[in-house]
């Protein structure tokens, strides 16, 4: 039974995703149900949030579902992550309701922030830390194309889903962002109708929300996978292409020859391959 929710604080701002921030919304506290990667990281900052708590995504390959947290402490922003088990990535209220914070950064645990705390406690805590004034760091490109070919689909690489475009329906998307939906809009599953896409499983997590997205993509006529979290960072779309191993499908992945165990290239052919036929 989940836990009832915490006392309404205007200066936290809960969110399923960390990609929808406002110019209204410099300052506040993030309790955002995106993985803690450093693109989240990177999103949150350039909001201006006064500090974010993210989901851990299960830690996965080079510890890169908590990876935003030392990026961010580059600049001082206060970041912490909860335990994927203990609150569904893709859902705002439930990390608010039940996250226990897994990992907290220097600047998060100079606000009190520690592990085993309640997101909503941690939250508090931030709020009522000063603002940051460091530099934020640029990152590299997040969007690029990893093939296109005549008489196939392109495939392009996008560090999250929220660079996918209209214009690549039809494509397939190697993605590193989480395969969970958003709890506030569960109709919406991708920005476009993609012949395939692969995303990642984000350590599958409570309620099995890490692969959510995957299983719904099918609705869409889209054929989808999401590599493990161990094998791939989440987060960097270029480390699902070169490492990732497929744990979860959607039939219709299955019916254009994905599989299990599958690698992300293998995968990626097979759909090209489906395509053709």
């Amino acid at each position: 039974m989940s836990a009832p929710p915490p006392p309404a604080d205007d200066r936290i701002l809960v969110m399923d995703s960390v990609t929808k921030l406002a110019p209204a919304d410099f300052g506040k506290v993030l309790v955002a149900a995106s993985h803690g990667g450093v693109y989240a990281a990177y999103l949150a900052a350039k909001g201006q949030a006064r500090g974010v708590i993210l989901n851990d995504a299960g830690g996965g390959l080079e510890g890169a579902g908590f990876s935003g947290l030392d990026w961010a402490d580059g600049f001082g922003m206060p970041a912490a992550v909860v335990d994927c088990n203990s609150a569904r990535i893709g859902d705002g209220e439930d990390m608010l309701a039940n996250g226990a914070i897994s990992r907290a950064n220097r600047a998060a645990a100079a606000a009190g922030v520690t592990v085993g705390m309640a997101a909503a406690a941690a939250a508090r805590l931030l709020a009522d830390a000063a603002m940051w004034e460091g530099d934020i760091p640029d990152l590299p490109e997040s969007r690029f194309v990893i093939r296109a070919g005549a008489g196939a689909p392109r495939v392009i690489g996008c560090d999250s889903a929220s660079l996918i475009r209209e214009e690549d329906a039809g494509q397939i998307v190697v993605c590193g962002s989480h395969g969970g939906l958003l709890a506030g809009a569960p109709a919406y599953i991708l920005k476009a109708s993609l012949f395939g896409v692969i995303l990642n499983d984000a350590g599958i997590g409570k309620d099995r929300a890490g692969i959510a997205r995957v299983q719904a993509a099918g609705r869409m006529g889209i054929a989808a996978g999401a590599v493990s979290a161990a094998s791939a960072r989440i987060g960097d779309a270029r480390s699902t292409w070169e490492t990732g191993i497929i744990s979860n499908v959607n039939d219709l992945a299955r019916a254009r020859g994905g599989a299990v165990g599958m690698h992300a290239q293998a995968f990626v052919a097979a759909l090209i391959q489906s395509a053709k036929s």
